[in-house]
């Protein structure tokens, strides 16, 4: 494989003008680190696979061929020892549809369904766009699963003997904690989900994005009982930085719940942007020499991050991300509490997501996106750095 300078990933890109939601949303003169979107050019070979295809002068309606399909079980077999047959992929068009429309599927009315809190806000909101309950299960304030109060959540959810009443949205690697969920936590997840007869819908959408020598174990991977009860959702979009193309893949190996599954997706999200469905084959193909060295500057700037943090920021706490691009800055106990996205966005012109927009738990929290080229990080710290010393 081609060896890619970490020094590719320096160069600064200028996306003000770009008509993207990260550098639209604030005025010129604040620095945003918010969206979970890299400032990184995308690889070449999925560069050149998407103007190959703008060669042909016909753009009509995407249809996720054969190859594609296989392209991704392969990935799912290589990467995590996952073996699922083709027919168990379902194209659609964002993660995010995908968890909506999971629902859609899997619960009746007024039910259910859980969530982790602090967690990603469309997952927060997801059950209220189809008049279902949210139940939230908050993780520990040492971002580990609570299996007491997920149990009890399971249990206000679902209905026991009732057929898939409610249901659990998991986020592993989960955004916003960075946390990687263990082999221990998501078995003990999985068959409590089962005990109650509650089915899991899975966001995995960082899944190749891990530092320290982990690597990503898919919930349905561990059992068939499991994935028998499992929709999981992975993408391209995150780890290879094109998520904008609005492409991802379900994994559902079972048939009747993809028959389910199916029937929600139809004529709503039944459709993939064409250019989404060439971009996450060539990336799968030919984008793992990127996605490495990816990681590897993603991680330094983690230290870097965790670092300067602890010697220049004083009073915020960050526990070290496991995955994701996504810092969790514990600002309770700095000067810039309570309200530290007013207080950063205001005096130090940085652009952060506001921690309770993740839900009560994130109440004191700013997150903080470091996939970016580490002078942008220094830049930012060093606002931050100046607001607090001032305040």
């Amino acid at each position: 494989m081609n060896e890619i300078s970490s020094a590719a990933f320096d160069v600064p890109i200028a996306r003000r003008d770009s008509g993207c939601v990260k550098w639209t949303r604030y005025a010129e003169d604040v620095l945003p680190m918010w969206v979970a979107d890299m400032d990184f050019a995308v690889a070449e070979p999925i560069r050149a696979a998407i103007a190959d295809r703008l060669a042909h002068p016909v753009l009509g309606y995407g249809v996720a061929q054969q190859r594609v399909k296989d392209r991704i079980v392969t990935w799912l077999a290589s990467r995590y020892g996952w073996e699922v047959g083709p027919e168990a992929i379902l194209l659609l068009p964002g993660v995010v549809p995908g968890f909506n429309l999971a629902l859609r599927a899997l619960c009746g009315p007024g039910a259910g369904v859980v969530v982790q809190t602090p967690v990603y806000p469309p997952m927060l909101k997801a059950p209220e766009n189809w008049g279902l309950r949210r139940v939230e299960a908050a993780l520990t304030d040492g971002d580990e699963v609570d299996m007491d109060a997920l149990r009890a959540a399971l249990r206000a959810a679902g209905h026991g003997a009732a057929a898939q009443d409610g249901a659990f949205l998991l986020c592993n690697p989960h955004n916003p904690t960075g946390r990687v969920f263990g082999l221990a936590e998501l078995v003990a997840m999985a068959e409590a989900c089962l005990a109650e007869n509650v089915p899991i819908v899975s966001d995995e959408i960082h899944c190749d994005l891990l530092f320290d020598g982990r690597r990503h174990v898919p919930l349905a991977s561990l059992a068939p009982e499991f994935a028998a009860r499992t929709v999981t959702l992975m993408s391209a979009g995150k780890t290879w930085n094109i998520a904008g193309l609005n492409a991802c893949w379900a994994v559902v190996p079972d048939a009747g719940l993809r028959a389910r599954y199916a029937a929600a997706l139809a004529g709503v999200a039944d459709h993939v942007n064409i250019l989404g469905l060439v971009a996450t084959e060539a990336a799968l193909a030919e984008g793992e020499p990127w996605r490495q060295a990816v990681l590897a500057y993603l991680q330094a700037n983690r230290d870097w991050l965790l670092a300067a943090a602890a010697e220049r920021l004083p009073g915020v706490r960050i526990r070290s991300p496991e995955g994701t691009f996504l810092a969790w800055l514990d600002c309770r106990n700095s000067a810039a509490a309570p309200d530290p996205h007013r207080f950063f966005l205001e005096r130090a012109g940085v652009g952060l997501n506001a921690g309770p927009d993740f839900g009560p738990p994130g109440r004191g929290f700013v997150r903080l996106n470091f996939g970016c080229p580490r002078a942008t990080l220094e830049e930012g710290l060093a606002r931050m750095q100046r607001a607090l010393a001032t305040a």
